[in-house]
């Protein structure tokens, strides 16, 4: 969607109405606030650069590389080896002979888990460090990094590094004097493209299934974030991953991620990002080798209030569904539906917290909101680098705002009068990644929990992520599920063994 189009719809749906509208100010920098302060300077400093191929950093085959850009200001962090389709070959040949002839696969289980578990001891003891380049190179409050995602991320491999001692088949009973088993084995090269709005968490999303299973991996990086995976991935090393089992290329998507998504020696690929960019892939992957393929892709959630709410609790956690992560996140709470008995109050209440929202560097202590990723995506929400939460009501279902996925600090709350109605408009779009519902009637819950067409429902709550809890969506929100037990299927094949039973003692 075009910022034209954005605005177009806007001055006709909100501003010509103008009831209960706030559209609070566009910062030009990264606040008004803080207009004539310089940025703060991160505390870290900038190792790794280049991309990761067999276990060694190595230069672009081109020697070509890219800036990649501190969110606050447009400056360059740091110029990047910008891998291409050469650099893929390089990087599928090295997983592709760490799967096939290296120790990985061939490891106990054991072994493997007990480098998952130190890996994730050093990433616990680099917690700063890689707060830093996460909020350095994403704009995101590097209070959330520190204490939150980089937090969760250790959880992640300290997970998955349990799951790889307990992955095993089944013994079958069959019909004859057979003896049937079933082999859970890795399924090879696996290909991962990852998303710059949580670069951290996605890479424990997409490498710790696929190692705790024995897999090899490719991944490349969003080109807007690649620092971070950088420096975990030497830790990994560090921790004791063999050469070629994990293999990192910086990259653009038409290059790098399309001759990954197209390589005839990966086995698998999986991608988090845009419904438009999933359809890509999936493409490429059938046109190739028919690669299998998981996608966890766009959404536009709605948050539904109903009448019991308690309106306070509810406005404060439909501004967190929406407005966490600068609005950068597929699952936000985008389309808040609230019952028309509550409607005005809660306009008012939402109105003022967003007001009260803290915008500005998110390198400083108490600061809610930083920039938006780049350019490109703030230019697509409203022309300003760090923009302050926008509240919209009288938001109909057919306005733009309210159908497509605008990924940024932009709230629509839309009136209902009754259950029937909001299951139907909730369900009126073409994204079913996650849904949050607010109520004390266990009865409403359980109609809404059962009816509503999404991968996740949150109820009372929003946003609650834990390693075992599955994720993934319905209808073009993607296929397949990240985190829990179900991710262990997107890198598994299962094969089954008969054996002839001759004599048997019992069947």
């Amino acid at each position: 969607m075009t910022t034209s189009r954005i605005m177009r719809q806007l001055s006709r749906s909100v501003f010509a109405r103008g009831r209960n509208a706030y559209l609070g100010r566009a910062f030009s920098r990264y606040s008004t606030a803080a207009a004539t302060e310089e940025p703060i300077q991160p505390p870290v400093e900038i190792q790794e650069t280049q991309l990761f191929i067999d276990g060694k950093f190595v230069d672009a085959a081109s020697g070509k590389t890219f800036p990649t850009l501190d969110p606050r200001t447009g400056d360059v962090i740091a110029h990047v080896a910008e891998g291409d389709a050469e650099d893929i070959n390089r990087a599928v040949a090295a997983a592709r002979k760490a799967f096939d002839e290296g120790p990985w696969p061939k490891m106990t289980a054991y072994e493997r888990q007990r480098i998952l578990l130190r890996f994730a001891d050093l990433l616990e003891k680099h917690n700063d460090e890689l707060a830093a380049l996460e909020t350095w190179d994403n704009g995101k409050p590097y209070e959330q990094s520190a204490k939150i995602e980089v937090p969760m991320l250790v959880r992640l491999f300290r997970y998955y590094a349990g799951w790889a001692d307990k992955i095993h088949g089944l013994t079958i009973p069959a019909d004859g004097p057979f003896h049937v088993q079933t082999l859970h084995e890795p399924i090879g090269v696996a290909g991962q493209i990852i998303p710059w709005n949580f670069p951290l968490l996605m890479y424990a999303w997409k490498v710790g299934p696929a190692l705790a299973c024995g897999n090899s991996i490719v991944m490349k990086t969003a080109e807007q974030t690649p620092l971070s995976a950088l420096y975990a991935s030497k830790l990994l090393h560090e921790a004791g991953l063999p050469p070629g089992v994990l293999n990192l290329v910086s990259g653009f998507g038409p290059t790098a991620g399309a001759a990954l998504a197209s390589h005839m020696e990966v086995d698998k690929i999986a991608f988090t990002g845009s419904t438009g960019t999933g359809k890509i892939i999936t493409q490429l992957a059938a046109k190739s080798n028919l690669k299998t393929v998981t996608l966890e892709l766009g959404g536009k959630s709605p948050f539904i209030v109903c009448e019991d709410a308690d309106v306070d609790q509810a406005v404060e956690l439909a501004h967190f569904a929406l407005f966490f992560n600068q609005g950068q996140c597929c699952c936000a709470g985008s389309r808040t539906y609230v019952h028309e008995s509550v409607y005005d109050e809660f306009i008012e209440k939402a109105k003022a917290r967003a007001i009260k929202r803290s915008v500005g560097d998110p390198f400083k202590g108490g600061i809610e909101q930083g920039p938006q990723i780049d350019s490109d995506q703030f230019e697509k929400i409203l022309k300003a680098t760090i923009l302050s939460p926008h509240v919209f009501s009288n938001v109909k279902d057919d306005m733009l705002i309210a159908k497509d996925e605008i990924f940024g600090p932009v709230q629509t709350i839309l009136k209902f009068k009754d259950l029937d109605e909001v299951i139907q408009r909730a369900n009126a779009s073409r994204y079913g990644l996650a849904a949050g519902v607010f109520t004390h009637n266990l009865d409403t819950a359980n109609t809404l929990m059962r009816a509503l067409r999404a991968g996740t429902i949150w109820i009372n709550c929003f946003d609650t992520f834990d390693a075992a809890i599955p994720f993934g969506g319905y209808k073009m929100s993607g296929q397949g599920r990240e985190k829990g037990v179900y991710s262990l299927n997107n890198y598994l094949q299962v094969k089954a063994v008969v054996t002839s039973l001759k004599n048997p003692a019992w069947l």
